[in-house]
């Protein structure tokens, strides 16, 4: 396989212009002429912007800026040097994802702005206006007054000229595992809320009035608005504060000294993101984030392949077996399983199970020394390269690769990223020589140097040389517990999925995901990326390993969800022994992973979406449906069929008295022939779902 990634252009226009710097006020439009920015300098020499569409302001007045260690307040005081506009239109075909062809086209401006004064501190702003939305970013240039930099504070601001209802998690420098709150922006917080993290080391919520990103609103006149980032590279991620009169500020994650950036001019800030639409379902097929990071820099992609995965992982969390080989009271290892589960002879059974039904990954944790002791305080006890004596890993991918089967390595750190650095070149080169080409990695407790945070610079740094590891190595990353997701996928595409949610393992061990949480995190944390949920679970009501334990959807909306939450990694998630002879089994294995088109049917945040999506290549199509605690109906036109084909559409639907809670294996599997034009209804259970493979029929 080629490399896709950097095709000629459509068309390209580079047409900047300069403009009077004695203007305090520049106005740029997007393409389509609805979104207009205006910068403003202030009477005193703040920098400022508006953002409005179709003439009713979006973002009222807003001000920029930084404090500085070394040098103050860098926020007023600045006149115009220079300014630039330009429009870029381009397209590129990314690597994989849920689109073959991607649309980049935007107006931009550019302003150089500098202080008074003999020696001036000079700061440059740039922005980039989409017709769904907007993006800027600071950017230091190499100068006199300004060489090495310590950001204490990033003073950008975000007016919002209304208190619109939000769907948000708390700002918790080191997760994003949590449900997501729907409220007005004024009650955001977190104070009241029994989180339970108070002595956990892994979760740190700083300000109660504070939110991470993706944030996703509704305001009163029925606008959709996103605010995120994109391109984080060596800097803090952000966090939003909440202000009296509707108003958010940036909030990086510290440092352990409390500092939130060190960096040296020249240097660029991640993009500032805000998406604007008018309906949800535009918020998940904008590419604005992705259009904000670099193109591809692996130039042979020809080992990168999305896929369909199972694991020795399912089993883990519901305490059927262990991931440590040796059992030791209090480790996170140690789930009271008759044994240790990454073993040779299980790994091929999974293998075996996997060459029947043409799922091409396998996922295999804890084969590694060292799980006995995760989650207590001990130091560099992982081991990423040697094995425990009960798994021949040798024989293992041998065996793998003799049924078409390809191993997904893990690399668990127990959030001890200084001793993962530590061991990181050979874990990987390891992994190459064995011809392993996938590892999930996870940051599954407090991150070491101690005081460090999972969203902080040190991550961020650390993170980049994990996926830059990967790509010297050809091998793809699924990172767990991961710094936010920001586009890098771009121009990594070895970055594949990532977790960064609260996943499908809460229902194993706690009070499980409510049903409308399916039908939230599409609008709010996917936004980002995409997200190894691991859907697929067939035994909803874990009665067997877990009676105290369940999973909160039907047993349709499981299969539904390999659609409507898009991963280039997607997993069969439950115990092969629940999948054997399930005729619903069949849409996991005909479900595609990658994907040429995907259309959003319909849509309403923590309330429904359906999702219909054109497999990589081929002209099947696949469609998933779901649905909170009500029941939904819906009449789907099949408007994107191909003209003069027949198809067959296998249908998995929920049954007459499913129901999420007291019924909810109750599933019907039909099918019929559809063409083009055709209309297909849906009827959904209470926290039920459907889902529909569309196969042309030869």
């Amino acid at each position: 396989m080629k490399n896709q990634t950097l095709l000629p252009f459509l068309f390209l226009t580079l047409l900047f212009s300069c403009q009077d710097t004695s203007e305090k006020t520049t106005i740029i439009q997007s393409p389509d002429g609805v979104l207009k920015l205006e910068f403003i300098l202030s009477d005193t020499g703040i920098p400022q912007y508006t953002l409005s569409r179709n003439g009713s302001t979006v973002i009222d007045t807003s001000a920029l800026g930084f404090n500085l260690r070394e040098s103050g307040v860098l926020r007023e005081g600045f006149t115009i040097v220079s300014t630039q506009t330009g429009e870029v239109r381009e397209s590129w075909t990314p690597v994989w994802g849920p689109q073959k062809e991607i649309q980049d086209h935007y107006n931009e401006l550019f302003l150089e702005l500098a202080e008074g004064g003999a020696n001036p501190r000079k700061l440059n702003l740039r922005f980039r206006l989409f017709d769904d939305g907007l993006g800027f970013r600071y950017e230091f240039p190499k100068q006199k007054a300004i060489t090495e930099v310590t950001i204490m504070d990033e003073y950008t601001q975000f007016q919002l000229t209304g208190d619109h209802l939000a769907w948000w998690i708390p700002a918790d420098y080191d997760s994003y595992e949590y449900l997501y709150n729907h409220t007005r922006l004024s009650e955001v917080d977190t104070a009241g809320m029994n989180y339970g993290i108070e002595n956990r080391p892994d979760r740190f919520i700083a300000n109660p009035h504070a939110v991470n990103t993706p944030v996703t609103m509704k305001t009163d006149d029925g606008l959709f608005l996103s605010f995120h980032e994109a391109n984080l590279t060596d800097y803090a991620g952000m966090t939003l504060g909440i202000h009296p009169g509707n108003l958010m500020q940036s909030e990086l994650v510290p440092w352990a000294d409390g500092a939130k950036v060190h960096a040296k001019a020249p240097f660029t800030t991640p993009w500032r993101t805000i998406l604007v639409t008018d309906t949800p379902g535009a918020l998940l097929t904008s590419n604005l984030i992705l259009n904000l990071n670099e193109p591809n820099q692996i130039k042979d992609v020809s080992w990168i392949e999305p896929m369909k995965y199972t694991g020795i992982w399912w089993e883990l969390h519901l305490g059927i077996t262990s991931w440590s080989l040796q059992q030791q009271e209090g480790s996170w290892g140690d789930k009271g399983g008759a044994g240790h589960g990454a073993t040779t002879e299980n790994a091929k059974k999974y293998i075996d199970f996997n060459a029947e039904n043409g799922i091409r990954g396998l996922l295999v944790e804890g084969w590694n020394q060292g799980w006995e002791y995760w989650g207590q305080d001990t130091l560099g006890y992982f081991n990423f390269y040697t094995p425990y004596p009960d798994f021949d890993i040798e024989e293992v991918v041998k065996y793998a690769k003799s049924k078409n089967v390809a191993l997904i390595g893990h690399h668990e750190t127990g959030g001890q990223a200084d001793h993962y650095d530590s061991q990181l070149e050979q874990a990987f080169k390891f992994y190459h020589n064995l011809g392993v080409k996938a590892v999930k990695t996870g940051y599954a407790g407090p991150v070491t140097p101690t005081g460090e945070r999972h969203h902080g610079q040190y991550m961020v740094r650390h993170q980049r040389r994990v996926i830059e590891m990967g790509a010297k190595y050809q091998i793809m990353i699924d990172a767990h517990e991961p710094v936010k997701q920001t586009g890098l996928r771009r121009t990594f595409p070895n970055l594949m999925a990532q977790e960064g949610v609260r996943g499908m393992e809460y229902n194993a061990w706690s009070d499980g995901n409510p049903p409308s949480h399916t039908c939230i995190i599409p609008f709010t944390r996917m936004l980002a990326g995409p997200i190894d949920y691991t859907p697929g679970i067939f035994d909803i009501t874990l009665d067997k390993y877990k009676p105290d334990n369940r999973v909160h959807t039907t047993l349709a909306k499981q299969l539904a969800l390999y659609v409507t939450i898009y991963s280039p990694l997607q997993m069969a998630a439950d115990l092969p022994e629940n999948y054997r002879g399930h005729p619903a089994f069949q849409f996991i294995r005909d479900v595609a992973a990658d994907w040429d088109d995907t259309r959003i049917l319909n849509a309403g945040i923590g309330q429904y979406l359906t999702v219909a999506r054109k497999e990589k290549g081929k002209s099947r199509w696949f469609i998933g449906s779901i649905t909170n605690e009500e029941p939904r109906e819906f009449a789907i036109t099949l408007d994107f069929l191909e003209e003069g084909k027949t198809y067959r559409a296998g249908i998995y639907k929920d049954g007459e008295t499913a129901h999420w809670k007291d019924n909810p294996m109750a599933y019907i599997v039909t099918s019929m022939e559809v063409k083009k034009g055709d209309t297909l209804n849906l009827k959904l259970a209470p926290g039920g779902g459907q889902a529909v493979s569309i196969l042309p029929v030869e």
